[in-house]
Parts: C-alpha cells; structure tokens; sequence
C-alpha cells in the first residue's frame, strides 16, 4: 500500500485542494451574503459577549488571547470559517438524507449560530439550544444580521424534554455538542430526544470525538487521552502541549472538574447502547466520513494511504459488529428512528 510518507508535497496539496467537499449549485444558491456592516456587527458581538471571559479559567485575559494567533484564529473561525464549513460539507450531507426546505429541526449545541444560519439559510424552521447565554447572545446577533428568525433557549439539554414537551421534529441535531457534556447528561439527553422522534424522524450526531480513537485533537492534542479515567485525563491535562489548557486544571475540586468536562471529552457507541438501544439495531442511514469518500473516489484513496484507515480497520475487526460510522475519528451519523 502506498503510504502518504511517499507521496510529494505537491501531490499532497493538490489532492487536498480535489478531495475538498463542495456544495451542489441548488444548495449553494441559497447561501446568504452580508455586507460588511454585518459582518462588523458579528465581530463586535464576539468579542462583547463570547470572547469577553477570560479564557481557560482565568490563565489568559481575553485581550491578550485575541491578540495571539491562537485567538485570532479562533475569531476568524466563529466568524466565517465553520459557517463555510458547514454550508460545504454538513449541509449536502443532511440533504442527501432529507431535503432541508421545510422541515422542523431542534438544533443542541447551536454555540455562536454558524451552524443555525447555515441550516437556516436552506429553509428549515428551528429551535436552536445551547447552555451558553454568550453563545446565544452572539447566535441572536447573527441571525438576525443574516435576516432569520429562530426560537433560541437557553438550556443544558436535560431540560429539553420538559420545556419542549409535545413538540416533535423531523431532525434533532447533537452539534458538536455531546462531549461537552458529563455522562449521566449525556445518556439523559440522548433518551429524552429520541423520545421526541417520532417514526421515521432523524437523530443526527455531528463533531463529536470518538472515545475509541488513539489521538485527541480536540481539547489536548495528545495521544490515548480519551482513553484516561476522567480524574487521571484531569491530573495528565498539564502535560498536553496545548496553551494555555495545560496550565488550566492543577488543583482538583468538583467545581473545577466540571468545567474539565465541559471542554470536551470523548463520546462512543457505548452511550447509544445504554440510552437508546442495541447499536445494532439502530438504522444508521448515513455516516459523514463514508458520505465524503462515496462521493469522491480520490478521497477514498487519501483515507487509504493513512495510518488512520488501518486504525479504523482494526476497531471495526477487533470491536462488536456495529455500523463502522461507530469507528471513524469522530462521531458523525444520522439515525433514523423505526416505527416500533
């Protein structure tokens, strides 16, 4: 098997640039255009509300974050990178399964409303959540620079049930939001919303990383940490090569623990198991990994070439007999729910 190893630079970037996910001409001809007063007025309500805490508990001020490339980067990411993102990528994926136009969708995890506008933009009515008001506050701001109008509610996604009681949707989206929860949350949500479905609604889980893969990028850069016992994972965050979550949790409390978990800790089909059922019998209808590489053949020879697809070969050999979206890198699936 080639390896990528062997591969030159400039075939490496070429076939980058060619596996890149594209949106279709009848998707993207809804995407919405701001002029830049907009786009000031999104700056502006990012930096009032979601980067005016301190960041990483105190260990930086949000002054001196936004003016490192870190920070930077961070900004210019909540302002239009995971929108394009997701208008190129998740929104043709959701499509593919069902036509966005038209349809309710509950939307966890909405954070600052990239993913809201996105979704918005394709004519879906929403409910978007999320547990951080400065989240919220910047996801109101947008929506309404972009022109849409969503029902947002502030709440941690046990309440859901209750405070959305009879109401149905034909998609309830997880966004990026799962590992951010402890797991009694978790299992809580993940059963109340799929009790909220009714036959042949769609449960969709996106950006969540994997428990059961060997490399954590997304809170500590380092690897088999999703694999530690959350006290150990506290106590090892200092060696993580990531600033300033390195210098963030040296002092154990249960206060201090929880906002541990709320920066992000791994999710596995063990948690479906428990709060819905036999992963075996849920009808996964799509996977986003394998969606990618469907559609593109030369994307399937890129996950050939890497020490990644062996990986997700092993899990998929070695592990229960399970959908392999359960194996991928992260977590990005589609459920449909069947009638009983």
């Amino acid at each position: 098997m080639v390896t990528m190893n062997a591969v030159p630079q400039e075939i490496k970037v070429l076939a980058k640039q060619l596996i890149a996910p594209k949106a279709s001409k009848e998707i993207a001809q809804h995407f919405k255009t701001i002029d830049h007063a907009g786009i000031d007025e999104i700056i502006a309500s990012l930096k009032r509300h979601y980067f005016a805490r301190s960041i990483w508990e105190g260990a930086i001020t949000p002054e001196a974050y936004l003016s490192s490339e870190e920070g930077r980067n961070d900004l210019l990411n909540h302002l239009n990178l995971r929108l394009n993102d997701f208008r190129q990528t998740i929104i043709p994926w959701l499509s593919d399964v069902k036509p966005l136009q038209g349809t309710s969708i509950l939307e966890i995890g909405c954070g600052t409303g990239s993913s809201t506008v996105a979704l918005a933009e394709q004519g879906a009515r929403i409910t978007a959540v999320d547990i951080d008001e400065e989240s919220l506050a910047v996801a109101r701001d947008r929506c309404r620079v972009y022109g849409f109008n969503v029902h947002f509610l502030q709440a941690n996604a046990t309440e859901i049930y209750q405070l959305l009681k009879g109401q149905h949707f034909d998609f309830i989206i997880f966004f990026a939001c799962l590992e951010h929860m402890t797991n009694d949350e978790r299992l809580v949500a993940l059963k109340d919303t799929w009790d909220m479905l009714e036959a042949g609604g769609l449960l969709c889980v996106i950006e969540t990383p994997n428990r059961l893969w060997y490399f954590d990028d997304h809170t500590s850069w380092l690897p088999f940490y999703m694999w530690l016992p959350d006290k150990l994972a506290f106590l090892y965050s200092k060696l993580s090569p990531r600033k300033p979550f390195c210098h963030s949790y040296h002092q154990y409390s249960d206060e201090k623990m929880l906002s541990f978990l709320r920066h992000g800790r791994g999710v596995s089909f063990h948690e479906f198991d428990i709060a819905i059922k036999n992963v075996k019998e849920l009808n996964i209808v799509s996977c986003l990994q394998l969606y990618l590489r469907e559609k593109n053949i030369l994307r399937e020879w890129w996950w050939r070439t890497k020490d990644e697809y062996a990986y997700e070969s092993f899990l998929a050999k070695q592990g229960p007999r399970i959908h392999r979206a359960f194996y991928q890198p992260s977590l990005d699936l589609i459920i449909r729910k069947e009638a009983n």
